[in-house]
């Protein structure tokens, strides 16, 4: 039977797991060997994993694991990467052109290693086994709130809650004092991708706050951007996932008219490649410094963590890993893996074919 290695998470702030302990024990009991490395900022005490039946290992340990391993994790490897010998699952960022996306697979290509990129485990009708998108959502337009309720100061650090009770708790206060000011304004939201995963955890958010939003999906934005009506919004959260080119929904050039718009969240975030359809910034933020202040006259910030989710790694963590397990289940030959590997094969061909012109 497969063993599969939890490995730690190198990002900051990184506090969820594709391995909820509750997942881990039902791998365990069909007769996976799962092992689990000690890490501290995981949102799951080890003991919940060693009560699961896992063997706990120590922190980063992976590189010197049993070559037969599948090393699961989340976001990117550390650096300066170890020999990629094993089968890594996780969100590598490489498969649309990203930066680095050659080096990285040249060293899987190099090392013998294999990559099962989750955002690619797709099911017989093409469609994600597991994604993150819900929370990233709703995650997303908290913050696109907090940020617009803090203007005309900028958003500072923000860190995980312990559960979205607490998150709604905070919000639900800071909403009210602010409605409570002379103004007495109140924000008017715009998603696009309001029908997907991502669109549907922001939605939820506003309807629970009782925010005005205005809902797009392909139907509002097949003829392609920029799209004024965007300005005439105090947030925009785009939920899309874009797997091609298209036309940008914004552009520096297009910013420059008047506007009332004053809070862009990037919840899709992919700055670094191609398909970007906001080429209006080339990073991405962190929880520590949230926010990119684009103009300052009327203001106009920018927030696009490419972790959203973290922001409540319990659920987030619970929902994705049970989504996830079901796949787990079928290592090694089950059909979702057998694509993901053809899948890896082609991109290393890819890059290879760019390298040699």
């Amino acid at each position: 039977m497969p063993h599969i290695w939890l490995r730690a998470e190198s990002k900051p702030f990184e506090r969820r797991v594709a391995l909820a302990p509750a997942a881990a024990r039902e791998l365990v009991a069909a007769g996976f060997t799962v092992s689990v490395e000690e890490y501290g900022n995981r949102v799951f005490d080890i003991r919940q994993y060693r009560e699961a039946g896992c063997r706990i290992v120590p922190y980063v340990s992976w590189p010197d694991a049993p070559p037969d391993c599948y090393v699961l994790g989340l976001k990117e490897l550390p650096e300066p990467l170890p020999a990629l010998r094993h089968r890594h699952i996780y969100f590598a960022h490489a498969y649309k052109q990203q930066s680095g996306w050659k080096k990285l697979l040249g060293k899987f290509a190099d090392d013998d290693g294999q990559l099962f990129d989750l955002e690619f485990l797709l099911d017989e009708n093409n469609q994600r086994i597991a994604a993150f998108g819900y929370w990233a959502g709703f995650a997303g337009a908290a913050l696109g709130l907090m940020n617009w309720l803090a203007q005309p100061d900028t958003l500072e650090r923000v860190n995980s809650y312990r559960d979205k009770d607490q998150l709604l708790a905070e919000l639900l206060n800071l909403s009210e004092k602010s409605y409570r000011r002379p103004s007495g304004k109140r924000p008017k939201v715009i998603i696009i991708g309001a029908k997907g995963r991502c669109g549907r955890g922001a939605t939820e958010l506003c309807r629970t706050l009782e925010i005005e939003t205005t809902l797009w999906d392909l139907e509002e934005t097949v003829q392609g951007g920029p799209f004024p009506e965007i300005l005439e919004h105090d947030i925009f959260l785009n939920c899309v996932f874009v797997q091609s080119s298209i036309r940008p929904f914004l552009t520096t050039r297009f910013l420059q008219q008047p506007r009332r718009l004053a809070a862009i969240v990037d919840i899709s975030c992919d700055p670094y490649g191609s398909y970007n359809p906001l080429p209006i910034y080339n990073r991405c933020t962190t929880f520590g410094r949230p926010a990119i202040r684009l103009r300052n006259d009327p203001v106009l910030d920018l927030i696009a963590i490419d972790h959203l989710p973290s922001m409540l790694p319990k659920e987030s963590s619970e929902d994705y890993s049970a989504q996830l397990l079901v796949a787990l289940l079928t290592l090694p030959d089950g059909r979702t893996w057998q694509r993901a590997l053809k899948l890896f094969e082609d991109k290393i061909a890819q890059a290879r074919l760019t390298e040699t012109g």
